[in-house]
């Protein structure tokens, strides 16, 4: 379990660059399902329980925030936009790795000016993302240009995972989604060779991190019954934070976010199979924010949808950290789902309104 949470951390894929997880993911599932994609680049791996059985989609996203090289200065300097969101002050003096075409990591630090030439006023004022630039350590352009650097190459932070003092605490870029990946991989695994009354799609989508945008084309792909988004959601047990969410107190269950309120019929199933499997669960939501729910539960003539989400500390940034028991109560309620949703529960989820 943590090796593959491990793995594919250190993966990188920023929106429209997913190639490495999509690698990851097709050589993980194609062992035990029919894998295929969407024209987008989403991956998509079919399991059949019952043929005759509702279709459940099971999707996490597989891009992360980061930048996209957007020029190179005469003097050498790496200017980039952001891919995803991304809050200035958590970008100073971190160090990222540049992709190169070929596959090769360039190293770079986004410069800071030290403190003793700042005048008190530049002190007061973050410093805007379109004025900072990663500093690869050449002399001019032509040098960064013989590394293979490029206007359109993926910037994404260099951070190795490891555990922390408590084992079970991870730390790692990528969180938000890779875990939402891992889950999908992980329950496949769990019920490759378990009889499920249904048709399990494990869906790894791209772009969601600019608009849902892999949720929409496969889930329309898909065609499913339910939609299950498993992503992330905020960790609210930080210093002075409310508490409402907490790293360990168990997998977290989306109430409403600002792409979806969550399905009620399908909300109160979930609950009910977690209460009767002693699986540990928080009630959560965002008020800024979505998930891959926002575009699933609308595509077609709509899906059932809910968002699992595994609450994690200081999203989009540099470095976050996720709790592994909350992982194992993730995996325990999507395995457990698997095995109770058949036909006549679809069926009363949806139109028993």
């Amino acid at each position: 379990m943590r090796k593959i949470l491990k793995d594919m951390s250190m993966l990188n894929g920023i929106p429209g660059n997913e190639r490495e997880v999509r690698k990851y993911m097709k050589e993980r599932m194609e062992k035990s399902a029919e894998v295929s994609f969407d024209n987008l680049g989403s991956v998509i791996a079919k399991k059949i329980g019952d043929e005759n059985g509702p279709r459940i989609m099971v999707a996490g996203h597989m891009d992360e925030v980061g930048f996209i090289v957007s020029k190179i200065t005469d003097e050498g300097y790496v200017k980039f936009i952001p891919a995803g969101g991304w809050w200035s002050q958590v970008l100073l003096a971190q160090e990222f790795d540049i992709t190169t075409d070929d596959g090769r990591l360039i190293r770079g630090v986004i410069g800071a000016k030290p403190p003793h030439i700042l005048k008190p006023e530049d002190r007061k004022k973050p410093v805007e993302i379109e004025d900072m630039y990663l500093d690869i350590g050449v002399k001019d352009k032509e040098e960064a240009e013989k590394l293979g650097i490029h206007v359109g190459d993926m910037v994404t932070p260099a951070i190795e995972t490891r555990e922390l003092a408590n084992e079970k605490y991870l730390l790692g870029k990528a969180w938000d989604n890779r875990v939402g990946c891992a889950a999908a991989v992980d329950t496949l695994d769990a019920i490759k060779d378990v009889e499920h009354p249904n048709v399990y799609f494990g869906v790894g989508t791209v772009q969601e991190e600019v608009g849902l945008r892999g949720a929409r084309t496969s889930t329309y792909t898909v065609d499913p019954d339910i939609g299950i988004a498993v992503d992330t959601t905020i960790a609210h047990d930080f210093p002075k934070g409310s508490k409402e969410t907490e790293l360990g107190k168990g997998v977290g269950i989306m109430v409403a976010d600002s792409s979806m309120v969550g399905h009620k019929g399908l909300r109160d199933f979930v609950l009910d199979v977690a209460e009767k499997n002693d699986i540990d669960y928080q009630l959560t939501h965002l008020k800024r924010g979505g998930t891959d729910g926002g575009m699933m539960h609308i595509t077609r003539s709509g899906v059932p949808s809910i968002a699992l989400a595994l609450p994690v500390r200081y999203l989009h940034s540099h470095a976050s950290i996720m709790h592994e028991g909350d992982y194992e109560n993730l995996l325990k309620l999507l395995e457990a789902l698997m095995k109770a949703l058949d036909k006549d529960a679809v069926e009363r989820i949806t139109y028993d309104l």
